[in-house]
């Protein structure tokens, strides 16, 4: 165990979290005090990842083909939009209002042949794809959230990296290191938020236990007792005053309502609550704009749309992993939980939403919004009945907003039927070295806490993308 993790396993037992905090994941706090009165905005580079888990058509949703056979294409047009070249679904009626606040890109592409949720996640969530890499580090690799949490640490909320819903059901649908910080460690983890009967959508929805109000006698005793105890030693011992710092630093996140406040969604009027959408995502979506203003730096939200009320189907993790007919799925174009009729009207709405709230309110320049499915799905419609797609590594379309991002452009081009790139190819590693540039953290890591010189990815950031 290093110096740092032995200081924070001491100051938050000093502070009074006890041992059920010790193994907390995402507790990543800074020393800046803010007047918990005073409404939070995110002054500092912050991002939104909305995963939409399972892998959404790149043909159905945001890289259509109407001069292709219906057997490619599918039974959707594109809606009108002003950008050339980008062809959204016609069911994006709000979100094509938008275009000239997202780059959308139609290029991206997992190298090699991997046709499964739990490697396609893995090499989107680490930058990494190449085998050389992976080999004999598949626990070791952190994810986005983990790096940003530890490079812009919050310095107003006791968490920097959230996941809001955790993926349940099969773990064919989780990446393997979703739950930990990889070679960072378990401080840099997410704080799962919510789940399938505790979501943001319901009356009843609960906060994690973390921030829940903390007996404020007992609290401020303890801490006079410590105090005590420690003012004789802290000008002879650095490493007693090292952990009274960090000490007074776990006070100030415990006592602050700021990051509490986040969670109470009836604060929000009704009128801008039914504007994301009073489903699971939509409400997942307003809430991570809130914990962004709390100070949160990373919000992941799993893009689970809900189930529709005449088909109970699935686990809130693969609203989008459409197959049809041959995994009893239902129709993937009909209005069933995993049908384009019923989950993209949801995600244009929350996700049109997000995008103009944020602007409204002055954050879209320091919020980072990425939307992005691990993978695509097949060029040809499956002939089964009722239709759908299988997993497409190849080919696959993502969109990105804010930070710095140029709107109203299309990277990339696809082929004609949306089988490969032709123009342009983008990899996890591009696209996470392009979501660190947005947030001014560096590639290349020379204070890597394992002593170890490494590289956050191999990709290099798409400067095209930036205006």
């Amino acid at each position: 165990m290093d110096e740092f993790q032995m200081n924070r396993r001491q100051a938050l037992i000093a502070s009074g979290l006890g041992t059920l905090s010790l193994g907390m994941p995402g507790m990543v706090m800074g020393s800046d005090k803010v007047d918990a009165s005073v409404k939070a905005v995110a002054a500092e580079k912050s991002c939104i990842f909305i995963l939409l888990c399972g892998g959404p058509s790149h043909l159905d949703t945001w890289d259509m083909k109407p001069e292709a056979p219906l057997e490619y294409r599918g039974p959707y047009m594109p809606i009108d939009t002003k950008v050339p070249g980008m062809r959204l679904n016609e069911m994006h009626t709000e979100l094509a209002k938008l275009t000239d606040e997202f780059t959308l890109i139609n290029s991206m592409s997992h190298p090699g042949a991997i046709s499964n949720h739990f490697d396609a996640m893995h090499n989107l969530l680490s930058g990494q794809s190449d085998k050389r890499v992976q080999q004999g580090m598949s626990n070791e690799q952190p994810y986005l959230g983990s790096h940003v949490a530890r490079h812009k640490p919050s310095k107003r909320n006791f968490v920097s990296n959230a996941w809001l819903i955790k993926c349940v059901g099969p773990p064919v649908f989780c990446a393997p290191n979703i739950g930990i910080g990889g070679y960072l460690g378990s401080a840099y983890a997410p704080v799962f938020v919510g789940s399938a009967n505790n979501h943001p959508a319901m009356k009843d929805f609960k906060p994690p236990e973390i921030y829940a109000p903390y007996d404020e006698p007992r609290f401020e005793k303890r801490k006079e007792v410590l105090s005590k105890l420690e003012s004789d030693r802290l000008d002879r011992d650095q490493t007693v005053k090292d952990w009274s710092d960090l000490r007074e630093k776990t006070y100030e996140a415990l006592t602050r309502a700021e990051g509490r406040k986040a969670f109470d969604m009836h604060e929000e009027p009704d009128q801008v609550r039914q504007r994301y959408g009073m489903h699971p995502l939509g409400q997942n979506l307003l809430l991570a704009r809130r914990m962004v203003e709390s100070g949160v730096r990373f919000v992941t939200v799993n893009g689970w749309t809900g189930q529709a009320d005449h088909d109970k189907k699935g686990p809130p993790s693969s609203s989008w992993d459409m197959h049809g007919g041959n995994m009893g799925m239902g129709n993937a174009f009909g209005n069933g939980s995993y049908g384009m009729g019923f989950c993209l009207p949801r995600l244009d709405q929350a996700l049109a939403a997000l995008l103009s709230d944020l602007k409204e309110r002055g954050m879209l320049d320091n919020t980072l919004v990425v939307v992005t499915g691990e993978f695509g799905r097949t060029p040809n419609v499956l002939k089964q009945n009722p239709p759908g797609r299988q997993h497409w590594p190849r080919c696959f379309s993502s969109i990105l907003a804010g930070a710095g991002i140029a709107g109203g452009q299309v990277y990339g081009k696809s082929n004609k039927y949306g089988q490969y790139p032709t123009d342009d190819p983008v990899r996890p590693e591009e696209l996470a070295a392009t979501i660190y540039h947005a947030l001014d953290i560096p590639i290349n890591d020379p204070k890597d806490p394992t002593g170890i010189l490494r590289t956050l990815t191999t990709g290099k950031p798409i400067m095209e993308l930036f205006g």
